[in-house]
């Protein structure tokens, strides 16, 4: 979250130096801030009785505020750093635009599904949640990721609002074929999705639009008053620490919201944990690799693997439970979501690091 992974990046700086020796000292033991996190978490949720019901009641049109309120904290920083005079560079990029098109809306929940069949066809509402779960696509947390593995900020914006856009338009429909036509063709038991267009972009609106417009503001203006000498070298080393306490703090309400039901049914976690599991190594993996196949530099390729990757298991969740309830096994697989997610995707930040050097050299310059 500091200033010092855009020199990591392929950006100018000292190239031949490890890439993690680069990162700041609040950087470097990411992993053990988000772990100490989710224990936090998960022991509040699970030794303070009703805090998870009165987490849960802060909410306006079944949008939590406590977690609106960190993942505000947590992208606006990140999204302040996007050169937004660089954007024409990437919806001008095809080749990122179709292959971050196919993997998000295409590939991932066909996975997501095959995969929670594969592995739960046993457990009917455990696998529908991790089939919505699929069909979420990330649009919050995946910026955090993103710039951690020194990805394209730039290119990840325009994907996240792509995926935004794609999620108020698709999801319901997706839902629809995913739960019902598809697994009727197949001769497999169907379930209903209920869900509204202005569900999906209420939580659009507040989980990405407040912050993408502060962040764009505070650049036009800030550069504007101040010149881009100024605004990056000093404002955003000084704003950029609170997405890591955003993310931090966002983490902690997650995991006490759900405490009890994680602790209280360790066996049922394991076995959602195991499709999640391969998903994320699949989807992560093959799109860092499929970038490479296709031309893309280090950085667009690092943003095309984590946008495949990561899900929106905040409208996951907020889905599970409007249509089956708060105690439903469909809300208890979104909720695992990101119990898996954080740590996973937090080590493949350090191997996508790693791989930049094998697969691109040590001097690999960005795409554009």
């Amino acid at each position: 979250m500091s200033a010092t992974p855009d020199t990591a990046a392929g950006r100018p700086g000292q190239a031949d130096e490890p890439v993690v020796t680069k990162l700041s000292t609040l950087d470097r033991f990411l992993a053990v801030w988000i772990l100490a996190a989710m224990a936090v978490g998960l022991g509040a949720g699970r030794l303070i009785p009703g805090l998870g019901e009165a987490l849960d009641a802060i909410s306006i049109d079944g949008v939590s505020l406590p977690i609106a309120l960190g993942l505000l904290i947590m992208m606006y920083p990140v999204l302040a750093k996007v050169r937004y005079d660089r954007l024409g560079t990437v919806t001008g990029d095809r080749r990122l635009l179709t292959t971050s098109l196919v993997l998000n809306w295409v590939f991932g929940p066909a996975l997501m599904f095959a995969l929670a069949w594969l592995l739960l066809p046993d457990l009917p509402e455990y696998r529908t949640g991790l089939i919505i779960v699929g069909l979420a696509r990330c649009i919050a947390m995946v910026i955090i990721w993103n710039d951690l593995a020194c990805g394209d900020r730039e290119a990840a914006a325009v994907l996240v609002a792509i995926n935004s856009i794609f999620q108020v338009v698709a999801f319901a429909g997706l839902g629809w074929f995913y739960l019902s036509v598809l697994p009727g063709w197949l001769g497999l038991p169907q379930a209903d999705l209920n869900v509204s267009a202005w569900q999906i972009a209420w939580s659009v609106l507040i989980f990405l639009g407040i912050p993408l417009v502060a962040g764009y503001l505070t650049r036009r203006f800030g550069e504007k008053a101040k010149g881009r000498a100024w605004y990056e070298e000093k404002l955003i080393p000084r704003i950029g620490p609170f997405a890591l306490y955003g993310l931090l703090f966002t983490i902690v309400v997650l995991f006490a919201l759900q405490g009890d039901a994680i602790t209280s049914r360790p066996l049922d976690v394991a076995r959602i944990a195991l499709p999640l599991l391969a998903y994320f190594a699949i989807m992560w993996l093959g799109s860092l690799a499929l970038g490479k196949a296709v031309g893309l530099g280090y950085d667009r390729s690092a943003t095309l693997a984590f946008t495949a990757a990561g899900n929106n298991f905040e409208l996951a969740i907020a889905v599970a439970i409007a249509t089956f309830g708060v105690t439903s096994g469909q809300a208890l697989a979104g909720v695992v979501g990101p119990l898996i997610e954080v740590p996973v995707l937090v080590a493949l930040v350090y191997v996508s690091l790693a791989l930049r050097r094998r697969w691109w050299g040590a001097h690999a310059r960005a795409s554009r």
